[in-house]
């Protein structure tokens, strides 16, 4: 039974609950305070990205995360059977509130119980010594323990950056605002309609979540300003990609162990690597499965000569919102042409900009001109086309101009004087070095792509473009298409244009044209640093990588598809 002061106000009603809503956690309603976007991105659409902040709480938190001591029964405390106790990570909920949370440390003297929760940093100079949000959430949590029969009248903050504790009275305004807080949130999610960004808020620079958020990009579309670089640092963490027939991966520790059939073995921090590519037969093991997921990483699998035959990644995403979206724009087939024809016109833009940029003087400046003009008549069609027969004319029309000009952009000679000669685009198998690099970089490119979809909350398999087959990830190729000529394609010229993978390095066996596993190696390492380079964003002017700018470019398509933004535009360099 609770023992309640009577100088104190009695705990308010309990907002309004549907039988069939979650508990809400009283963390999320600490955010939705901060900013209700925030808390929209990581209660309902299950959104998180670690920075150093993060990093440094979660440090902080480790001694009180362990949990230890022991909470007091209602009953044991109300009599003082335990005059002093303290508990560590207590999980308590209120059906009657609605609300559930994992209290830090929960302190009992003398029939009292005092909520305390713990924070990273240095204790404010505000008002009231903390901040709303942070009143709000620890007085929640007194709630749920009055709730749960104990007799509470005070909260507490700890602020480990000054070592400093801040008392929360439990003020009938306190109380009130928390629960309509609460109410809100609930109201909100039940809505379904995500809350907008907050404009030019000083809240986003250090949010962890601004590059998933993208705050200012999305208001840049409103006629706002122009975008504040907020986009995290890119993370350090970099592919990592298994080539060698026979080698193993394993984990010891903190580190995966790859071991090759002959050499020795090569030890990276787990830490240190975003995904995994394995080629032809390398084997990983459970542990080392499970630790990659864990850290949200993906593994891709693909055959010796670079098909993607499939991905595994983490369940990480506890939202459907993106896929809905998705989906119902499949199947809308007047919008399916409408993406599809910003596809093909992005990708056109795109081939006729590498052209005019990589034609080499050496190869002779005839038809020039006329091949770019015709191409840019091609994609200034596309915005026209009635229907995919007459799209896929047009992609295929601009294809055939560009796949047979692609020589000229090729050195003629390597150092011993070998050619790479180039007709035409062929596959299945391929039947030159050319385009044995080029199915390569486009395989390569699909599972970067189909890594960042299944990350942001698409379905990789679902496309717009082109048409659901067994074992064909549709959207993923979809996105590819603008991304084939300034990444694949580039790439392929950086290699061979610099020497770095020469005529020799490949094997011809009847029609069929393959890598080695040098060449493989060598346009992997060119392919990395090609997405590492930095790139000014047209629209918005800040420069950042060029995988960063992919994941960018989805998480803006994501909000396209579910109507926050009325325009997408597609990356088309000048």
């Amino acid at each position: 039974m609770s023992h309640h002061d009577p100088q104190l106000p009695l705990p308010l009603p309990a907002p309004p609950r549907a039988q069939d809503q979650p508990l809400l956690p009283v963390r999320m309603v600490n955010e939705w305070v901060y900013c209700p976007r925030l808390a929209w991105l990581m209660w309902v659409e299950g959104e998180w990205a670690d920075t150093d902040d993060t990093a440094r709480g979660q440090r902080v938190h480790a001694a009180t995360d362990e949990g230890g001591g022991r909470l007091p029964s209602p009953e044991n405390t109300a009599r003082g059977d335990d005059p002093m106790a303290r508990a560590r990570s207590i999980m308590l909920s209120s059906d009657r509130l609605g609300l559930i949370a994992r209290m830090d440390i929960i302190e009992a003297a003398d029939g009292i119980v005092t909520p305390v929760d713990v924070k990273k940093g240095k204790r404010p100079h505000v008002d009231k010594g903390a901040y709303a949000p942070e009143r709000v959430q620890v007085c929640l949590q007194a709630l749920i323990l009055q709730d749960n029969g104990y007799d509470v009248r005070e909260a507490a903050l700890w602020y480990a950056g000054s070592r400093e504790r801040v008392r929360v009275e439990l003020t009938p305004e306190l109380r009130a605002s928390a629960l309509q807080a609460a109410s809100d949130l609930r109201l909100a999610v039940s809505c379904g309609h995500r809350p907008p960004p907050l404009d030019n808020s000083p809240r986003c620079v250090r949010c962890a979540l601004a590059g998933i958020c993208l705050p200012d990009e999305i208001n840049w579309f409103g006629d706002h300003d122009p975008p504040r670089p907020l986009n995290p640092a890119d993370d350090p963490a970099m592919p990592l990609h298994v080539v060698t027939p026979g080698a193993r991966i394993g984990k010891k520790g903190g580190r995966l162990i790859i071991t090759p059939p002959d050499g020795e073995k090569v030890k990276t921090p787990l830490i240190n690597v975003s995904d995994v590519s394995l080629y032809g037969p390398v084997s990983i093991s459970t542990p080392a499965l499970t630790a990659l997921f864990r850290q949200g990483s993906s593994v891709a699998w693909f055959s010796t000569g670079g098909w993607f035959n499939g991905m595994a990644t983490a369940a990480a995403l506890r939202s459907a919102h993106v896929r809905e979206a998705q989906y119902r724009a499949f199947f809308d087939a007047g919008r399916c042409l409408r993406l599809s024809r910003a596809l093909v016109e992005a990708k056109i833009r795109n081939q006729r900009t590498l052209l005019r940029r990589n034609w080499r003087a050496e190869n002779g400046e005839d038809g020039k001109s006329d091949i770019l003009t015709r191409m840019k008549r091609l994609h200034e069609r596309c915005p026209h086309a009635p229907d995919e027969s007459a799209l896929l004319g047009l992609e295929g029309e601009a294809a055939a101009l560009y796949f047979r000009h692609f020589s000229k952009m090729l050195a003629q000679h390597d150092p011993e004087g070998m050619t790479f000669d180039f007709a035409t685009r062929n596959r299945r198998p391929p039947r030159d070095p050319v385009n044995a690099m080029l199915s390569f970089g486009y395989a390569i490119l699909t599972r970067t792509l189909a890594s960042i979809l299944s990350t942001t909350g698409f379905d990789p398999w679902r496309g717009f473009y082109h048409h659901q087959r067994p074992g064909r990830p549709s959207l993923a190729l979809d996105m590819m298409e603008p991304w084939r000529p300034l990444i694949a394609d580039s790439v392929l010229l950086t290699a061979v244009n610099n020497g770095e993978i020469t005529p020799a390095d490949f094997i011809h066996n009847g029609p069929a044209c393959a890598m080695k596993t040098k060449a493989r190696k060598s346009y992997l390492r060119v392919f990395e640093r090609r997405m590492e380079v930095k790139a000014t964003h047209p629209l918005f002017g800040y420069r950042l990588s060029m995988r960063r700018l992919m994941e960018v470019q989805i998480r803006l398509f994501a909000r396209h598809l579910d109507g926050e933004l009325r325009d997408y535009f597609h990356y088309t360099p000048r």
